[in-house]
């Protein structure tokens, strides 16, 4: 089984192209590296507004437990930046996915022997890094996984992992870093930037003013995301199956909040 397009727009030869046309600059692939946690950032301060006009006397620390909401929303967010970003470089939306001719087949097995250091580095530096700075990871999760109303939790169940797999890989990595490789002829530099950012954006989700949440948030992640970096920078033909086993890891994510 193979899968096929015409044309390849989001391809390294093509996005050097235009590069060397003026095309494109720094400026977009910077702001959308930074973006997804200013929009965190954003949200969950728009939410605390709302606690504080109702006269929540901690606005900030109740707006916390809303994070899937304000991921959803910075996703939502993300995909239509990603749209006009593509308009403007002559491509549609869905070629920046990257889904050129390839074997299924094969690209599956790749990713199931992946898979085999993937999930160490998920689980891993989660715990104990969380145990390292607060001497129960508990203490961490509690910080983390807070009750939302069930209305809002049954909404972020579909809308959550939908909306991520179409933003968080395809901002970094379908987007972000194969123009700062272009642009820097250094493809050292884009790994390192895609994946520091994507990683330090679990920073602000939530954004809690407590030292050791903000450096467990960054350090749980970083691994991961170096990794995919690599992966990806080595196998952008990946992309799309990392999108949907993304999709499928954040599901039960978000059902953890409907539990007891």
């Amino acid at each position: 089984m193979s899968i096929s397009v015409t044309a390849l727009p989001n391809s390294r030869a093509a996005i050097q192209q235009r590069v060397a046309a003026g095309h494109i600059t720094w400026t977009r692939p910077l702001a959308m590296l930074v973006s997804r946690t200013a929009l965190f950032v954003l949200f969950q301060a728009a939410i605390g507004g709302i606690y504080a006009l109702q006269g929540t006397p901690t606005p900030w620390d109740a707006s916390a437990a809303w994070w899937p909401v304000t991921v959803t929303l910075a996703n939502l967010t993300c995909i239509a930046l990603l749209a006009w970003l593509a308009r403007r470089e002559g491509m549609r939306w869905w070629d920046l996915y990257r889904v050129e001719r390839h074997r299924v087949g094969r690209e599956l097995l790749i990713l199931l022997g992946l898979s085999v250091i993937i999930a160490p580095a998920v689980q891993i530096p989660n715990i104990a890094v969380a145990t390292w700075l607060f001497g129960d990871a508990q203490r961490a999760f509690d910080l983390f996984f807070r009750p939302l109303p069930l209305w809002a939790a049954y909404i972020c169940l579909v809308l959550f992992p939908l909306t991520h797999v179409f933003a968080e890989l395809p901002t970094y990595y379908g987007y972000t870093m194969p123009r700062l490789a272009a642009l820097s002829g250094r493809r050292w530099v884009a790994i390192a930037l895609a994946a520091f950012w994507h990683a330090a954006q679990h920073c602000a989700l939530p954004l809690l003013f407590d030292w050791r949440f903000i450096l467990w948030r960054l350090l749980m992640f970083l691994p991961l995301a170096f990794l995919m970096a690599l992966i990806l920078s080595w196998r952008p033909r990946l992309l799309p199956y990392m999108m949907v086993v993304h999709g499928l890891l954040d599901f039960p994510l978000v059902l953890m909040l409907l539990s007891p």
